[in-house]
């Protein structure tokens, strides 16, 4: 399991040093660096991620205000030179309130703090076989081992299966907890794709029974090895 991190602080030794601490942990995977949570905030509208390593005091916008605007933020480890926020920081449910400067022993503890909180969500994840969505004034039965892939356009998605498509009022997050994390996969902000009904990648784009899905150049790695890894034959 690789968790997808951000790392945002307005101080560049700050960010210098817990680049060099996720580098030396396999399950962390860094997707971008962010020096403001205006900045941050801005990403946040273009990629998905599971985990924010966030300053709090910074310019025009502190880690704490960025999360109150968010309605879904990802899962938050906050990291800070002031004790005084720690209340807020747990009002918020943060996994962890790392106090700088950080020693790598702390920064680990955190870190499999957080690699333990997403083991036990994608154990609780329901394993189905099919389930019901709304589909205009009646309900539809998806299975799962049917979908191709589903397109998200703000709070609807697309459900593709061979020869049929079906739009309904849901979240691709939604939509993702419904789904085996092992089958599925998330190429781009706005996709969820079957690994299995892949028929080819080419660039940042996938191919799947004609039908044709960008990659994003963020989730491109994890998707290589995650559908390439022992599938490839070699000479």
């Amino acid at each position: 399991m690789k968790i997808r991190c951000v790392i945002t602080d307005d101080e560049p030794y700050a960010r210098k040093g817990l680049q060099g601490y996720i580098s030396q942990i396999d399950f962390l995977e860094l997707v971008t660096v962010c020096e403001s949570a205006v900045e941050l905030n801005a990403f946040l509208k273009k990629e998905q991620v599971d985990l924010l390593f966030l300053d709090i005091e910074m310019p025009y916008l502190s880690g704490i205000e960025l999360l109150k605007t968010l309605a879904d933020p990802p899962r938050v480890i906050f990291t800070t030179a002031y004790e005084k926020y720690a209340m807020q920081g747990y009002e918020l449910e943060v996994l962890d309130y790392l106090l700088k400067p950080v020693s790598f022993e702390r920064f680990l503890r955190a870190a499999n703090k957080a690699f333990d909180y997403f083991s036990l969500q994608e154990q609780a994840k329901p394993q189905q076989e099919y389930f019901f969505i709304k589909v205009d004034s009646k309900l539809e039965k998806v299975v799962v081992a049917d979908i191709l892939f589903a397109e998200g356009m703000e709070n609807y998605i697309t459900i593709y299966t061979r020869g049929r498509k079906m739009m309904t009022h849901l979240t691709l997050k939604m939509l993702q907890e419904r789904l085996p994390a092992d089958k599925f996969i998330q190429p781009h902000k706005s996709y969820i794709v079957a690994v299995d009904k892949i028929d080819a990648i080419e660039g940042t784009i996938l191919t799947l029974a004609g039908y044709q899905v960008p990659v994003s150049r963020y989730q491109k790695e994890e998707l290589m090895e995650k559908v390439l890894q022992n599938r490839i034959l070699k000479r």
